[in-house]
């Protein structure tokens, strides 16, 4: 029977990208098109006054072109989802949702680019070349240690901010995460051992990140597929690691789980077992983030402990952790022309996130998701993604930390007639959104009773 869901569920999802109108996203104009007086504001003749003000002076490019509101989606397949090198093409449809998921959360444009070069230094040529096209760059599935040096190299040869989502968006969402968890729990940051499971982008940057919480960085462990990371090992080793090595004397993934408070997974499926999971200290938190298969299945957590508090990276569990829960992060930057994405703004949009899920959840939350229990504690130490608060508080958090930090273009004083855009543009997205998906399920029904006219009943 789960052989079966399983096959009528993978014939649902390639249905769905399959369609009458193939993939996930489209191209629509913002502006009139609808006469002979609307092509000559678009186009020629009246297009030539905006590119000559833009030769005079480019900054004009951010408000006569589309480039305040563009971010670039770049990968080169290198590490997707949990499959790893997989190539740019197979990449796609992952970025084609993050595509549509940016525009959802942040109200942002983007497109997504296969850069097919496993050249670090290739790849970081033809992304500098496109800045004229963007207002920020946004790097996604590239494995590491790769992904840190282009990030490095790009932001040193473009004037526009560059972040690569496995590092910063992860770290940030599983940091707000645990914030939240130890609230529920009564834990202090301060006092928690962490286990990590995995150290590739999102492992070495999480474990950079929490000191700035408060966690003590002897109390990070991290253990590769060669075993922890500590200080003077020499095997599978490179400059990234070694700064997140720490002395101790654990030499396995079994023995920095025994006693830790903690467990972020950012490696592979069922890593994490029921007997290592009963050594862990009261009241254990677990981040079982592999995909589509996490480290160890929710259920089975709570079987083996009614005590834990689980979230996993899936969307039909309780507390996903999403990385693109963050993507309002880019909203904030380019409102106010951040020149880069520094740790002020990482910080700001941690406690953010953090904020939303005390708050009640109001009822079209509650809709999308089946009305199902949404009261901070357990099994609600998140945000749902679709929450549409993140977009205001995370954007408005970012944007004045990037401008107290001096991180700006621009000078930017009138924060009250800020925030009533955003609360116009959140309100603007909700009721687009609204009317966007219930065209796209009655177009998706029409699309599926054509492609499976065999299909007795079609869900929503």
């Amino acid at each position: 029977e789960k052989l079966e869901n399983e096959n009528e569920f993978k014939q649902a999802c390639l249905d769905y990208h399959k369609g009458l109108v193939h993939g996930k996203y489209e191209v629509v104009p913002n502006k009139p098109m609808d006469g002979q007086k609307d092509l000559s504001l678009a186009y020629s003749p009246g297009v030539a006054y905006p590119c000559l003000e833009i030769e005079k002076d480019p900054s004009t490019s951010f408000y006569l072109t589309n480039r305040a509101n563009s971010v670039g989606l770049f990968t080169n397949g290198t590490s997707v989802l949990g499959y790893g090198d997989i190539g740019v093409l197979a990449a796609k449809p992952v970025m084609e949702g993050k595509v549509v998921i940016m525009k959802l959360l942040g109200d942002l444009d983007s497109i997504d680019i296969g850069v097919d070069t496993k050249d670090p230094d290739e790849f970081v040529n033809a992304l500098a070349l496109l800045e004229p096209s963007f207002g920020a760059f946004n790097l996604e599935d590239i494995k590491g240690p790769e992904c840190f040096y282009i990030e490095e190299e790009l932001q040193k040869r473009v004037g526009i901010p560059v972040m690569h989502s496995g590092q910063h968006s992860s770290s940030c969402v599983i940091t707000a995460a645990l914030i939240n968890a130890c609230e529920v729990n009564g834990k202090k940051l301060e006092d928690l051992k962490i286990a990590v499971s995995g150290a590739g982008a999102s492992g070495i940057s999480i474990a950079k990140l929490l000191p700035e919480f408060g966690v003590k960085q002897e109390h990070i462990l991290v253990c590769d597929s060669k075993g922890v990371i500590y200080k003077g090992r020499e095997e599978n080793m490179n400059k990234y690691k070694e700064s997140i090595a720490v002395e101790t004397e654990a030499r396995t993934l079994e023995q920095i789980v025994d006693g830790a408070d903690a467990f972020i997974g950012l490696s592979f499926a069922n890593l994490l077992t029921p007997e290592m999971l009963k050594t862990m200290a009261k009241d254990p938190i677990v981040f079982a983030l592999a995909n589509p298969t996490p480290e160890i299945d929710p259920a089975l957590a709570r079987e083996t402990r009614e005590d834990i508090i689980i979230a996993t990276g899936r969307s039909d569990y309780p507390n996903q952790i999403l990385d693109a829960m963050i993507f309002p992060f880019f909203r904030g930057a380019l409102d106010v022309g951040a020149k880069s994405f520094n740790l002020e703004m990482k910080k700001a949009a941690v406690q953010a996130v953090a904020k939303v899920a005390r708050m009640e959840v109001p009822q079209q939350v509650k809709d999308a998701y089946s009305n199902q229990d949404m009261e901070f504690g357990k099994d609600y130490i998140l945000p749902t993604p679709f929450d549409h608060r993140l977009l205001m508080e995370v954007s408005f958090a970012v944007a004045k930390a990037a401008h107290d930090s001096g991180n700006t273009f621009k000078p930017f004083e009138d924060w009250d007639h800020y925030k009533e855009k955003l609360d116009k543009r959140v309100e603007e997205k909700r009721v687009y959104i609204e009317e966007q998906v219930e065209e796209a399920k009655l177009r998706y029904k029409n699309i599926y009773k054509q492609i499976r006219p065999d299909a007795t009943e079609i869900t929503q």
